[in-house]
């Protein structure tokens, strides 16, 4: 029990309610306002913005200082010195994994990454303009057909090798779903291929010649996965929670995860950047577009610059720029119409005033997007890729609240809508 008190004092009622006050390791304290509901109160929050849902020991965030921590280890350490297989070990069991247990973790990995081979025929249920995301939300979802040894979520094995098939298969079906939409053979895993390789493999090779990974795109991509790990209680990480929270198995609970991430406001921020750079189309157009975004009174504004939690600077967005100028060289493109647009915006951003008072610097979501369109991989696939990155934080979180005490979610309302009324019949309307 907590020995600090809040104390609420509510028009009306003669008596104070005592709320007690909790202190995590890191970040604000937090109230316990539980005990409202019992005095015929809710809290309002709308958006939770100013609400712990949950408590978890996974990762930190101070947006202010520009801090994110994944069980303590800075995400620039991690992005520089590890790789995203081994983040997603520490991830899931709490600690960095010595070279017998990487060795194994990662041979495990391996061994799952084929999926079933009716869910080859599975895809061609879906026309072949379907929207990536619009597929993997399906496909993923199935999984639980086909994959029925591991759907009691009561059992730790059982959570284990779901959290196992989930990592190893996402980056199997995200190239398939790509594959697709061009009308061209899936490709099987190479087992033999780092994390990143397989899927860059899975992506762009052909059955008619070995593939060829460029170890530079390899670890961009390597990079891209791990800085889009996890981020604490976003609004993909909460549906996964709420999901689980019913006891749905993990299939359908990463398939909701998908679902959230889809949206333009959270993993569609890449695919926006690049919309925004084919909207600005030329880069004598900039200060036009630069102009607007300043202008208040004018709608437009430039995608990829500022983060509503990093209030200062993305701690991801170093790691993501020193990836972009390594692929951007690695590729010899200097006249790529788009990238030369974003090269100019990000030159403004870091030196603009403008953007400078309003902290509106590049984000994460800016380099990643520069990265992919250099690679080649097509826009719709954006989100996809952030997905296939995001799967090991969804499970981490959705395996640490089974493993503990939990309650299925329910969050309440302000009724704003009719009083109670009398049906009046039809003939009398």
């Amino acid at each position: 029990m907590s020995d600090r008190k809040a104390t609420l004092n509510i028009d009306g009622m003669d008596e104070a309610i005592e709320l007690p006050i909790y202190s995590g390791t890191l970040g604000p304290d937090v109230v316990d306002v539980g005990s409202l509901t019992g005095n015929g109160m809710f809290t309002y929050d709308p958006g939770f913005v100013s609400t712990a849902a949950c408590e978890s020991q996974i990762t930190y965030i101070d947006g202010g200082q520009g801090i994110l921590l994944h069980r303590g280890y800075p995400i620039d350490q991690l992005a520089e010195k590890s790789d995203y297989l081994e983040t997603c070990y520490l991830l899931l069991y709490g600690e960095l994994p010595n070279k017998e247990e990487k060795a194994e973790f990662v041979n495990t990995v391996h061994n799952h990454t084929m999926v079933h081979e009716q869910i080859r025929t599975f895809f061609n249920g879906f026309r072949r303009d379907a929207h990536p995301m619009a597929i993997m939300c399906g496909v993923v979802g199935a999984l639980s057909a086909f994959y029925h040894d591991s759907l009691d979520i009561a059992d730790e094995h059982h959570r284990q090798v779901a959290a196992f098939r989930l990592i190893a298969k996402m980056p199997t079906l995200a190239a398939m779903s790509y594959k697709f939409s061009v009308g061209q053979p899936f490709m099987y895993p190479d087992n033999s291929l780092s994390y990143s390789e397989n899927f860059l493999h899975m992506m762009f090779g052909n059955p008619c010649e070995p593939s060829n990974v460029s170890p530079v795109l390899a670890r961009a991509m390597d990079r891209i996965f791990l800085l889009h790990a996890d981020h604490e209680q976003n609004a993909s990480t909460s549906t996964v929670r709420l999901a689980g929270s019913s006891g749905a198995n993990p299939f359908a609970c990463i398939a909701a995860g998908i679902a959230a991430l889809w949206g333009p406001s959270h993993g569609g921020a890449n695919e926006a950047v690049l919309e925004m750079l084919e909207e600005i189309g030329d880069v004598s157009r900039i200060d036009e577009f630069v102009a607007r975004a300043k202008d208040k009174d004018d709608p437009f504004r430039l995608m990829g610059f500022g983060h509503r939690v990093y209030k200062n600077f993305d701690p991801r967005a170093k790691v993501m720029k020193e990836a972009a100028d390594d692929v951007l060289a690695e590729l010899g493109i200097h006249n790529e119409p788009l990238l030369a647009i974003a090269k100019r915006l990000e030159e403004i951003a870091l030196h603009d005033d403008y953007f400078i008072s309003k902290k509106l610097y590049p984000n994460v979501d800016f380099y990643s997007g520069i990265i992919l369109k250099a690679i080649g991989i097509p826009t719709s696939m954006f989100t996809v890729i952030f997905a296939v990155g995001r799967t090991v934080g969804w499970i981490a979180h959705w395996n640490e609240m089974i493993s503990g005490s939990y309650r299925i979610g329910r969050p309440r309302q302000l009724y704003t809508g009719y009083e109670q009324r009398d049906y009046v019949p039809l003939e009398q309307r």
